[in-house]
């Protein structure tokens, strides 16, 4: 028992050794600070700085309004589909209300006119109505229909049978779909920097034009990029698309 003390104790001072050869802090100070922590390389050891979270989900937010072009084609040809394939390691939240203008009466101003302030509504509705999922989905049947507003109800119905269309018009035409834009509205208007136009896309809750760029470009790509804990198998290099649309405010 006593040798196998010895092992342990001798195998122990080789593991401090290990950590503390470009170290010049004593062991009681190596977790006081995460510039000391990773000179004596003990990160792992610190709980205080063990918990990087290197498996966040990457977050992205789209501001978009439901009849802009560039918003229907980045929805359609690059969120969706990156979502399909990275949903593991990617969150998505839908903000439908863009370059809308809201009145002190809690009416609402919509850059493609009527329809869009419907079609805004409407998605708001069902996003409010259902899981994100079923949600997701049939948005995305709506943004790459030919027509948005036309084809709410059958997207509903398609991917949500259960859910019930003229629960969703209540909401529409009610206090609840007013509040719910509301909501919308405030969350855009409080974006820093302010958004110029639509679509307006937040990564980590961080907007910056080389970040709405790369997304624009491969939204998949910059997914896999940031994701810092173990990469999915999807995550492969992707063909850029250099296509841009925008609906300025």
């Amino acid at each position: 028992m006593r040798g196998v003390a010895l092992l342990i104790f001798t195998a122990c001072i080789a593991v401090v050794a290990s950590f503390s050869l470009s170290c010049k802090y004593p062991p009681s100070v190596w977790c006081s600070s995460l510039e000391i922590a990773t000179e004596c390389g003990v990160l792992r050891q610190c709980p205080e700085f063990n918990n990087t979270k290197a498996d966040s989900k990457v977050e992205v937010a789209l501001y978009y309004e439901s009849l802009c072009p560039g918003c229907r084609q980045f929805f359609a040809l690059q969120l969706f589909p990156t979502w399909v394939m990275l949903r593991d390691i990617m969150d998505v939240q839908l903000i439908p209300f863009g370059n809308a203008q809201e009145s002190t009466a809690g009416h609402f101003t919509c850059q493609h006119g009527e329809e869009e302030c419907l079609g805004n509504m409407i998605e708001t509705c069902i996003l409010n109505s259902t899981d994100f999922g079923t949600a997701f989905f049939t948005l995305f049947c709506m943004e790459s229909s030919a027509n948005v507003v036309k084809s709410a109800e059958t997207c509903l119905g398609l991917y949500s049978p259960t859910s019930n269309w003229e629960s969703i018009m209540t909401c529409v035409k009610g206090d609840q779909g007013t509040k719910l834009m509301h909501e919308n509205a405030v969350k855009t208007g409080a974006l820093k920097p302010p958004h110029e136009y639509v679509p307006w896309i937040t990564i980590n809750g961080e907007h910056t034009e080389d970040l709405q760029d790369k997304a624009m470009g491969s939204l998949f790509n910059l997914v896999c990029g940031l994701f810092k804990g173990k990469k999915p198998p999807a995550c492969a290099p992707a063909v850029q698309n250099k296509s841009r649309s925008y609906c300025f405010n």
